[in-house]
């Protein structure tokens, strides 16, 4: 949700919450939740490990949380326009699909997130799709392609920066499954090399696309996100923390959103 309010000003839009934002976190909240939900119900023993410590402790919540995001969805469906929607349906398939059995391969039942190496894409594809294209359509203007190209790649190598250490810690237990991953292609380099390459780049179309467009507000916006991402990246003390995955990495992605809409209304507005 925050996101798309930050792609709002990257596309030139005063931010406005608008109802396919609700659309989007809704969604967002269910699907997060979804592989959880399949482990508690196909695989409890996985409960055992610790990054599901805060689900085995608070199981009530966790199915409440999973109720709200699948009545706020279904509610928030029918206030999104139909243009919304149709896009939405194939990024919503793939995100369903990512956790969910697709097709039963003999005795396995077999989810996208188990092709070899491209779990981390498919996260960054779907989210930068989603957060991207949706505002886009939602706005009814025209944009070029290269333009929209560019926000979809800045997008793309930003989530891609800060996926990648979530692989790293779940090298493991994905090797004991079988699954593929990107870090187990880096047998003598670390595979953190690869996320600061990602925000490097995500850094260069930053200091290319907005300054010509009169808006180097969110250039320097996006410059402190990479950097700050960065730092928590590197940090070792910051890596042992129990909450360092899914607070202080997804939080970047917050983060990233409420400086860009600091700058804008501080320089814009």
């Amino acid at each position: 949700m925050a996101l798309a309010l930050e792609t709002q000003v990257q596309l030139g839009l005063r931010p406005h919450v608008h109802p396919y934002l609700f659309l989007i976190f809704f969604a967002t909240l269910f699907e997060y939740n979804l592989h959880r939900l399949i482990t508690v119900v196909y695989v409890p023993e996985a409960l055992e490990d610790e990054k599901y410590e805060w689900l085995r402790q608070h199981k009530p919540g966790f199915y409440l949380m999973v109720f709200l995001s699948v009545t706020g969805f279904v509610i928030t469906l029918f206030q999104a326009k139909k243009e919304v929607l149709i896009a939405l349906a194939p990024l919503a398939a793939l995100a369903l699909f990512y956790s969910t059995p697709v097709r039963h391969l003999g005795k396995k039942w077999f989810r996208l997130r188990e092709i070899p190496y491209l779990k981390i894409f498919l996260i960054a594809g779907v989210w930068s799709g989603v957060t991207i294209l949706l505002p886009v359509i939602h706005s009814g203007r025209s944009y070029q392609v290269p333009f929209l190209a560019a926000l979809l790649v800045e997008r793309i190598f930003f989530i891609l920066a800060i996926t990648l250490p979530f692989d790293i810690r779940d090298l493991e237990a994905d090797r004991k499954v079988g699954l593929k991953t990107i870090p187990m292609l880096f047998k003598k380099t670390n595979p953190l090399v690869l996320s600061y390459l990602c925000l490097a780049m995500f850094a260069a179309i930053a200091l290319v696309q907005y300054p010509g467009m009169g808006m180097s507000y969110i250039t320097v916006a996006l410059l402190i996100s990479a950097l700050t991402t960065a730092f928590f990246l590197a940090s070792e003390k910051l890596q042992v923390l129990p909450f360092y995955h899914l607070g202080i990495l997804d939080g970047t992605l917050l983060l990233q959103s409420v400086l860009v809409l600091v700058f804008y209304f501080l320089f814009k507005s």
